[in-house]
């Protein structure tokens, strides 16, 4: 019996091994590209190993596009959005946990409704609106939809509830407002839920490309999802910038998964468990 335990348990870890590697991979050929000569991308067989860690790739990238041009256009908004996102959940969250007025419920169930309307049945009707009100080639036209979550408002709220409502009274009995009692007792005990939703807000604002695409005309206000697909080397099969490029986008979101991956479980754990 313990050999059989023992032999599945090995089969099991050679399984995680392998679908480990093939997910891996990706990211590796990306940043192993980025390395690439013109001739390594058009050798045969292929090869998996640049021959040189050189940087030109990079400075090409750097030098020769807008991309950092777009790296800031992206961090602008993906941080400020995130921010605005978060401070919207937050504060419509907050009333559906803990306050009672009338139609509380039936206002917290046409919020959530919401999530049942694709987002690209909207996007001609939302691009009218940012149109008429004059916010084209602007951070705020790039950040306006995204500033409204149903999702993370129903997990905040959740989180919430999960409050005893005796905190709330016993911070009335002293003298505790509203405002007073989510700075300083809800929103320090839902913290990391609210730091990993700020997480997701980051990234899905700076991954997107379609409504980025379409509320900018001017190139100077592209975010690098949309700069990415301006870069012409491809045509000439000269893919180490462009390489270098998607490598540059890609390294934040790795680099804020590495440092707070932690953060992130436990952030998921109270999520799951509220």
């Amino acid at each position: 019996m313990k050999t059989r335990i023992r032999i599945g348990g090995a089969f099991k870890g050679i399984i995680a091994t392998v679908l480990g590697l093939i997910a891996v991979f990706p990211i590796y050929y990306m940043v192993a590209g980025a390395f690439f000569s013109v001739s390594e991308f058009s050798s045969y067989p292929p090869t998996l190993f640049p021959s040189s860690l050189k940087f030109s790739n990079f400075a090409r990238a750097l030098s020769e596009s807008m991309i950092s041009r777009f790296m800031v256009n992206s961090l602008i908004t993906a941080t400020i959005g995130a921010v605005l996102r978060i401070a919207i959940a937050v504060l419509c969250a907050f009333p559906a946990a803990f306050l009672v007025f009338r139609g509380r419920d039936a206002l917290f169930i046409f919020v959530l409704a919401t999530m049942l309307l694709p987002s690209d049945a909207l996007i001609i009707e939302n691009y009218l609106t940012i149109s008429s009100l004059g916010l084209i080639d602007t951070y705020a036209g790039i950040m306006s939809i995204h500033l409204l979550a149903p999702v993370q408002i129903f997990l905040l709220r959740q989180a919430f509830k999960s409050i005893p409502r005796a905190y709330k009274e016993v911070a009335a009995l002293d003298g505790c407002n509203d405002i007073q009692f989510l700075s300083r007792i809800v929103l320090p005990l839902t913290r990391q839920i609210v730091f990993v939703l700020f997480l997701q807000s980051f990234t899905s604002i700076w991954n997107a490309y379609l409504w980025p695409l379409l509320i900018t005309n001017d190139s100077r206000m592209r975010t690098v999802q949309v700069g990415i697909t301006m870069l012409n080397y491809a045509e000439n099969l000269d893919f180490g910038p462009v390489f270098a490029a998607i490598t540059l986008v890609v390294l934040p979101s790795i680099g804020i998964f590495l440092i707070f991956r932690k953060k992130i479980v436990d952030g998921i754990a109270a999520a799951v468990l509220s």
